[in-house]
């Protein structure tokens, strides 16, 4: 794809980078046979290569319309179309770069500034979100049945272990996990512990920054990024022997902290030993002897959804599956597994009605076999899934949890 790139985005530091990936683009169009939206809608501008000509034509024309900016929010960033291209497009990135010139360029309504700006400062915020779930869990009989449907119930928690073992592991606490589903952390330390590896949290560590990242505030969500790296950086230097993320999502980004940080003289070289470190959990338990754990009676049968960025950005596709056979449990097959949920991180609340079609779409998928419980790999999926599946949706550590 030729390209012409506008004198006013010449010195913009992303350019050379959004150009080489227009560049890239071959334009074969096999990308919309694998774009949810596309699929949903039918119009071009809602398939990758659609959405990719709206950029060039905005980094070329130095002008964008309100309708190109609604095509381009429509995107889940789901990176569906990355495992399907032949050449190899890295559009997830070029969507980045797209929608930060297009938030400085084009302002957005009063109200639609207000709801992305309170969800850049609640849901990074363990602390601010949590009492906003018990206000929602005591108000639910009051609350509008989708509003009610999306607060999810409270968790019971088993102690965490308190053993230590010579190997050790960071975790990131994270933020909307941290708050909503906090099994999840400790049943991955109860199970690493099983396993002989203490599970440890660097307190002064948060969100991994993709809220902020992806609502295109990219100055804060780097801040984010850099908090986190200081705070891991003493353990590493200790011996901690990887970074354990729990949610997938989480875990794209942190393994992209190198590239996101390449550019900053101070953290370049910590940012890419953080993301070499970054492990997705599946990935630790993947080497593991999984007979030290207790698994009778966890024969059943099981729905494994795979989140978009366990798939298509970290490329772990069919892992937890592995491990779940490994592990003596009955999966039901799911069709069309490269599809999107619908969650997306904010997508669902920015995005309610599209959303909702393709969170139908995947739970028709995920029952289709009869299963008595559906698990997955991202927090945002659980709790998307959860507010409208008929059977349990856990995180699928939580079957391997040892329970002491």
């Amino acid at each position: 794809m030729r390209t012409d790139i506008h004198v006013n985005y010449q010195d913009h530091p992303d350019i050379q980078e959004a150009e080489s990936i227009l560049r890239s683009c071959v334009h074969c169009g096999f990308c919309t046979a694998t774009c949810p939206t596309y699929q949903e809608l039918g119009d071009e501008r809602d398939g990758p290569r659609g959405r990719i000509y709206l950029i060039k034509q905005m980094l070329e024309s130095g002008e964008i319309s309100e309708k190109s900016q609604t095509h381009l929010d429509r995107c889940l960033t789901c990176r569906s179309c990355e495992t399907t291209c032949p050449s190899g497009v890295r559009y997830g990135r070029l969507a980045e770069i797209g929608r930060g010139i297009m938030e400085q360029q084009l302002p957005r309504s009063k109200g639609r500034r207000l709801l992305r700006w309170l969800l850049r400062k609640v849901l990074p915020f363990p602390a601010r979100l949590r009492p906003l779930l018990v206000l929602g869990r005591m108000t639910r009989p009051l609350l509008p049945g989708v509003l009610a449907a999306k607060v999810p119930p409270a968790q019971a928690t088993a102690a965490l272990p308190q053993r230590r073992h010579a190997r050790v592991m960071l975790a990131l606490g994270g933020c909307a996990q941290a708050a909503a589903t906090p099994n999840t952390h400790g049943a991955a330390a109860r199970v690493l512990d099983r396993l002989g590896i203490s599970l440890m949290q660097a307190p002064e560590a948060g969100c991994c920054g993709a809220v902020s990242y992806h609502l295109s505030a990219h100055e804060e969500g780097l801040g984010f990024m850099r908090r986190n790296i200081d705070a891991w950086w003493p353990h590493l230097q200790a011996g901690a022997e990887a970074i354990v993320i729990s949610a997938s999502g989480c875990g794209a980004m942190v393994k992209e902290y190198g590239d996101k940080l390449a550019h900053d003289p101070a953290y370049a070289d910590k940012a890419r030993r953080v993301s070499e470190l970054a492990r997705d959990l599946s990935e630790v338990l993947a080497g593991e002897d999984l007979s030290k754990l207790p698994l009778a009676g966890r024969g059943r049968k099981t729905a494994v959804h795979c989140p978009c960025t366990l798939q298509h950005a970290l490329k772990l596709g069919g892992q937890v599956e592995a491990i779940l056979r490994r592990a003596g449990l009955e999966l039901t097959p799911v069709k069309d597994g490269h599809l999107c949920c619908g969650s997306a991180g904010t997508y669902s609340i920015l995005q309610p009605k599209l959303s909702q079609q393709l969170l139908s779409n995947k739970l028709d998928a995920l029952t289709a076999g009869g299963p008595e419980q559906i698990v997955t790999a991202n927090v945002g999926c659980q709790l998307h899934l959860a507010s409208k599946a008929t059977v349990p949706v856990k995180h699928w550590i939580e079957l391997l949890d040892p329970g002491e």
